[in-house]
């Protein structure tokens, strides 16, 4: 016998203590059975923690057995989940542990490890067996709908992927058909002894009735690798070590696991997770301030409504409180079902950003529980908002209400109790990326919260419709907001989530605008939309003017009548004399670029006071982006408010004059106010999005050439084509559908159009624009035009449907028993494609400036040297942080024709943030401008951010 354990053939199904299941980082192979049992405990304590009683209820409905019981069997599995790590292939990791094993006789064939195995796939090989002899339900003619193969299943994917289902013949004789489970009878024996040693420790006895569901699958799955991962954690395990001649026998194992019962707890509240609890409040003590008309009727009529789970859809303009309104009702959803925390999500990373401040102000006075917070998206661990503060010794001071480390690690920012970031975060659990699962568990006792749900694309508005049958089927509370949803889509958004709650049958949604309708997950029941008074019912004045497009005129030249250089001088001639704010909204960053430029040469007086002329787009370096947007948030944000380190804004003056010219990043990005809004033709839905910039906020006065009757004043600039029609520019690409826009033009067309009541007309248009009649009356040619549009439109719609449900896992209903669904992607469809897809095929790039001595700096000014660009070199995490302030987004196309002298440096590959990076080395030409090749394409970078040249 070996000192530190049995002899696998005589010793009597003992557990052997000298195959190990982890090393790294230790100062000993910690034996396998001590790490199944540290997994068990932390999944009992993730159960008690995170889970709320109305989840373990139904988990253990589904499961068929007591609360208690399904507790200890869902810690019993996450034990399991590391048996296949005895195998010869794994073992054989730690050459002097595996040594001895081979000098045993029961490993027979040790030596060889019979080809790579990887120890999950053995986890799914090697459980089937013991599951049956557990009494679990056997596997039969249809292996996926035995529960002894899908448990076995679950617990081989615990490193995000799941195994195909395997068949019955190869089941009866696993060893023959997969050598790396071990040809010795010591490696069969001792997968049992461990599975059987963990469930007599656990004392989980009960068995389930039958598969899992899709959702209590996904649940369980994740909750497996959560504990996996924090039982894992070197500092976990280093004290906890057995000595040298531990035996693995019962009392041995019992002391174990409760030494580990005892501890976990700690270990899962020093990772942050847990359960935030939302105590009854009015909503004036929420907020210290009183509600308006659509947060007090949602106030006074959702508690009447909610009993349990379910969903609400608020559909009001822009500036109408519907944040406050949607914390509010997180608040009365997760009180009244239990779940246990929120997720807010918004479009865009600056959006998410600009929210994280004011969910985490929210938290901090209206949570309790477990608060910590986290923010979602690539980049938010370079946003000013997430850096906490650090004590002269470099240790952080986190509020409780701040994620700590192992939240703000790799995967694990979704299962924080608060968190807030984009939406694609979200969506992400229902594609088949590598631990979706985690998402999807983050995401199944939370309320989720969608803000600007309208704003989506065909591709992104399937994924969210699979997400909402997913929430549906979790129970999971979910806030929809939207300022100009049509009724198909709240009917699709609101019938995905009733599918998931197991209400197939369609119901038709007619949203209220402004107003609210709610969902009973229980039930299926739609509730009769409200409508509710606007408190900022006003008269929206809409222009619009066919221009020429030339947009790309040489700025000497003077410009010619009826063009959009001429237009723009014309409306934007008062503000040089009267003072006072305005917009102007383009459709690409070039354009937005030209126009800039263009007013800087016509505007000089303008051009050369501080702030007269901005330009704000995304392909700026992210610490320029950041910088401007600062800028326009003191220029032109709410009065009284003074954002950064800006004074506040005196409200009884004109602001000086101004013009911001912008991309449409300003729709939802900022909350900012303008006298004017000027807009190229985009979409009706985007119109209205901009023209909410449009005197948003009460001043104390406006510059008299805004109107003397305080409504906010649109002007749409449409492109006119050869027919005098709308001609959608070469120069857009397919930015916007052209039928939307041809239909969006016609409609601000209509003599009746030119002043909207918002919110009374905004439903009316918002449906008229997407109604199958639209064309009817129109003359022949023009229908038939239009037709021909919408039929290019539907295609692609369809075509990016298609993209969606060829991507996306299936629904929950769907899973059968086989949770390979949950990993199987479609022929030619990689993680990579996905993420990029869901990345709006964008890459990034950081900009270099090449010295006289061909010395590469950050700076212009050559003060920042490169780092890591001297061989040798390694890249240090504060040098990561700076590196990414400097990246730019680019178009994905722009890369594909990148060479060798835009590849990063060496150490920077080492770097996952940095290693897909694209360089961009600047020289300086003979004119002092700054540029680079890229492929075909010209480069230059200039105080008006990246451009072709």
């Amino acid at each position: 016998m070996d000192p530190q354990g049995c002899d696998v053939v005589s010793g009597g199904g003992l557990p052997d203590a000298r195959l190990w299941g982890k090393s790294a980082g230790l100062p000993a192979e910690y034996p396998v059975v001590c790490h199944l049992l540290d997994t068990a405990a932390v999944a009992v304590a993730l159960w008690d923690a995170v889970l709320s009683p109305r989840v373990c209820r139904r988990l253990a409905g589904v499961l068929g057995v007591e609360v208690d019981e399904a507790r200890r069997m869902v810690g019993f599995w996450a034990g399991l989940h590391d048996v296949g790590k005895i195998i010869p292939g794994f073992q054989a990791a730690v050459p002097e542990a595996f040594r001895r094993l081979a000098e045993d006789d029961g490993y027979a064939g040790a030596a060889e490890a019979g080809g790579y195995l990887s120890h999950e796939t053995a986890t799914h090989w090697g459980l089937v067996e013991f599951f049956e002899e557990c009494g679990y339900p056997p596997v039969g003619r249809l292996v996926k709908k035995s529960a002894s193969h899908q448990i076995a299943q679950l617990l081989g994917g615990h490193h995000g992927c799941f195994g195909q289902v395997l068949e019955a013949r190869r089941l009866a004789r696993p060893a023959a058909y997969q050598p790396g489970l071990g040809s010795g009878p010591g490696w069969r024996e001792q997968r049992l002894a461990h599975a059987r040693a963990v469930r007599r420790v656990t004392g989980a006895r009960g068995v389930p009735v039958g598969v899992l569901p899709g959702w209590a699958a996904a649940l369980v799955s994740g909750l497996v690798v959560v504990a996996d991962w924090l039982a894992s954690q070197a500092e976990v395990i280093v004290d906890r070590i057995p000595s040298r001649g531990w035996v693995a026998e019962g009392a041995a194992l019992a002391e174990h696991y409760r030494v580990a019962a005892a501890a976990a707890p700690g270990w899962v509240r020093g990772a942050g997770l847990g359960r935030a609890v939302f105590p009854e409040k009015a909503f004036v003590e929420q907020f210290r301030f009183p509600p308006n008309l659509l947060q007090a009727d949602v106030a006074e009529g959702l508690p009447q409504l909610v009993k349990g789970s379910g969903l609400l859809l608020v559909t009001a303009p822009t500036g109408d409180g519907k944040t406050e309104c949607a914390l509010h009702a997180a608040s009365v959803l997760a009180r009244v079902s239990g779940a246990s925390g929120l997720y807010f999500a918004l479009p865009t990373m600056a959006t998410a950003d600009a929210m994280f401040a004011r969910v985490r102000e929210f938290a901090g006075a209206n949570v309790e529980g477990e608060r910590a917070l986290t923010l979602l998206h690539s980049m938010a661990w370079l946003s000013s908002h997430y850096e906490p503060q650090e004590l002269a010794d470099g240790s952080p001071v986190l509020a409780d209400t701040e994620a700590g480390k192992w939240l703000r690690t790799g995967r694990r920012g979704m299962l924080a109790p608060l968190t807030n970031g984009t939406v694609d975060q979200a969506l992400a659990g229902v594609l088949p990326l590598r631990y979706n699962v985690l998402r999807l568990l983050g995401l199944s006792d939370k309320v989720l919260v969608v803000d600007e749900a309208h704003a989506y694309g065909p591709w992104m508005h399937s994924l969210l419709v699979r997400l909402l049958e997913w929430l549906g089927a979790f129970g999971a509370p979910v806030v929809l907001l939207s300022a100009t949803l049509t009724g198909r889509a709240a009917s699709s958004l609101v019938n995905a989530y009733r599918r998931g709650a197991g209400f197939p049958t369609a119901s038709d949604v007619e949203p209220c605008y402004p107003g609210w309708l709610f969902v009973d997950a229980a039930s299926g029941a739609v509730s009769e939309p409200r409508q509710v008074e606007s408190s900022r019912a006003r008269t929206l004045h809409v222009e619009t003017r066919q221009v020429r497009w030339d947009v790309q005129d040489d700025t000497g030249r003077a410009p010619k009548a009826g063009g959009r250089r001429a237009a723009l001088r014309e409306l934007l001639a008062p503000v040089a004399e009267g003072g006072g704010c305005v917009l102007v909204c383009c459709t690409t960053v070039a354009e937005a670029q030209y126009t800039y430029r263009d007013l800087r040469a016509a505007m000089p007086e303008l051009d050369a006071r501080p702030g007269g002329l901005r330009l704000l787009h995304s392909r700026f370096p992210a610490h320029e982006r950041a910088r401007i947007t600062a800028e326009c948030e003191r220029a032109y944000g709410k009065p009284g408010k003074s954002p950064g380190d800006g004074p506040a804004e005196p409200v009884a003056a004109v602001r000086p004059g101004s013009v911001l010219v912008a991309t449409q990043i300003v729709e939802q990005s900022l909350d900012l106010d303008f006298d004017l809004v000027v807009s190229d033709l985009a979409p009706l839905a985007q119109l209205l999005q901009r023209a909410g910039r449009g005197k948003r906020h009460e001043r104390g006065v406006r510059p008299e050439w805004s109107g003397e009757d305080g409504a906010p004043r649109l002007v749409v600039l449409e492109p006119a084509g050869e027919d005098g029609a709308v001609g959608v520019p070469r120069s857009w690409g397919t930015v916007y559908d052209a039928s939307l826009l041809r239909r969006t033009g016609l409609l601000l067309g209509e003599p009746g159009n030119r002043d909207i009541a918002v919110p009374g007309d905004v439903q009316r248009l918002v449906d008229a624009v997407y109604a199958d009649d639209f064309g009817d009356g129109l003359e022949k040619a023009a229908r038939l035009e239009l037709e021909r549009m919408d039929a290019e439109r539907l295609a692609s719609a369809a075509a990016e449907g298609q993209l969606a449900d060829l991507t996306a896992v299936c629904a929950p209903s769907d899973v059968n028993g086989d949770l390979a669904v949950l990993s199987e992607r479609g022929l030619g469809v990689t993680e990579e494609l996905l993420t990029t897809r869901l990345g709006a095929d964008s890459g990034r790039a950081v900009c270099v400036y090449a010295g006289a001595g061909g010395e590469l700096t950050l700076d212009v000014e050559g003060q920042v040297p490169l780092p890591g660009a001297a061989a040798g070199r390694t890249v240090g995490r504060e040098e990561v942080v700076l590196i990414m302030q400097h990246t730019v987004p680019l178009p994905g196309r722009w890369l594909a024709g990148r060479s060798t002298e835009n590849e990063v440096p060496a150490s920077w590959r080492k770097r996952p943030m940095l290693a897909d990076l694209v360089l961009l080395p600047m020289r300086q030409d003979a004119n002092g401008r700054w540029t680079c090749r890229l492929g075909e394409r010209g480069i230059e970078i200039s105080d008006e951010g990246i451009s072709e040249n």
